[in-house]
């Protein structure tokens, strides 16, 4: 059922095929259920196949995103990033620093010597009172854009729902348990591109990356990766291992928020983007990656999961307001 995606450095993430959780009989689900936790518990990454979202969607929303970034950039500037409290809109390459600093100075100092080679746009759940997401004008290309990417984001809700039961499964909880923090979908579905790069630019700036060392911030990531490569994740001995793509696989990375909901038993694992592995020619191709990162509902009152505590002094952390947790780490970020 359960093989290495990655084994390097001690780190072993992973792959797991999610439909036997999803469609299994009773002891399939417990099986399955305990492999994503414990990968969840040792690596903070897992790789799942077996996914609840077809190929064909998948390749119509990465289509579907190219088409976007291919808009003239002063036409991706009027769909501009605003706020934190929003986080929604375009971001062009240079805005957006990922790092572990949380001092908005240091992140200036950092992002001005050293900004990320990438672009994004962040759509958050449709509807929110005064948080409008910035649509495309559905011409030529992108006619359906907003049809397409709405019933994704409902998909991959779908599927932190499950995955949120299968760690509930696994830490012998109520499987509904995390139903009630992720049914209002306060999550962001983000495309990415990571323009065509010179080969050279990585060999002036030996500390030039696409997209800084980071850990994430939510309860979980959805990440869909195409085939170029790049993504890294620090193993425990503090050398960053390729995490290869994989064709139909996600990478699911648990966050911050998740971390310290569980006590700390479950690890959020510091992650990045690089220069791909070397080809052809002088210039490294564009790369797309989709990541939805899930959260718990922002009204949601975080605290140690039953189970991973022994008495109320053994809780390594207050208890904290989603949203506001949410908030503060993205306002460091921007």
């Amino acid at each position: 059922m359960e093989s290495a995606a990655v084994k390097s450095e001690g780190l072993v993430i992973p792959l797991i095929d999610f439909s036997a959780f999803l469609n299994g009989n009773p002891e399939q689900r417990k099986e399955t259920a305990k492999a994503i936790l414990h990968g969840f518990q040792t690596a903070g990454f897992i790789y799942l196949k077996g996914l609840p979202i077809s190929p064909e969607t998948r390749k119509q929303v990465f289509a579907t995103s190219a088409k976007y970034f291919r808009l003239p950039n002063e036409e991706k500037m009027k769909h501009c990033w605003t706020t934190p409290e929003a986080n929604r809109g375009y971001s062009a390459p240079g805005r957006e620093k990922t790092t572990q600093l949380t001092d908005i100075n240091d992140v200036k100092k950092l992002r001005e010597g050293n900004p990320d080679i990438k672009e994004s746009l962040e759509i958050g759940r449709e509807g929110e009172p005064g948080l409008p997401n910035h649509w495309p004008e559905e011409t030529g290309e992108l006619v359906d854009f907003k049809s397409i990417m709405l019933d994704f984001h409902d998909k991959c809700k779908e599927m932190h729902t499950e995955v949120m039961r299968a760690i509930a499964v696994a830490m012998d909880l109520d499987e509904k348990f995390f139903d009630g923090f992720t049914d209002v979908g306060d999550n962001t579905l983000r495309l990415l591109h990571y323009p065509e790069v010179r080969k050279d630019v990585f060999k002036i700036n030996p500390g030039q990356v696409r997209a800084g060392a980071h850990s994430d911030y939510g309860s979980i990531t959805l990440l869909f990766q195409d085939q170029r490569g790049g993504l890294q994740v620090k193993s425990p001995t503090g050398v960053f291992v390729d995490a290869t793509p994989i064709e139909d696989t996600c990478v699911v990375n648990a966050g911050d928020l998740l971390a310290r909901w569980s006590n700390d038993t479950i690890k959020s694992t510091i992650h990045r983007v690089v220069e791909p592995p070397s080809g052809d020619g002088d210039v490294y191709p564009a790369r797309y990656s989709i990541a939805y990162f899930c959260n718990p509902n922002f009204k949601s009152y975080i605290e140690a999961i039953p189970g991973t505590f022994a008495t109320e002094t053994d809780k390594k952390y207050a208890g904290i307001s989603s949203g506001d947790y949410l908030v503060q780490r993205l306002a460091a970020t921007y």
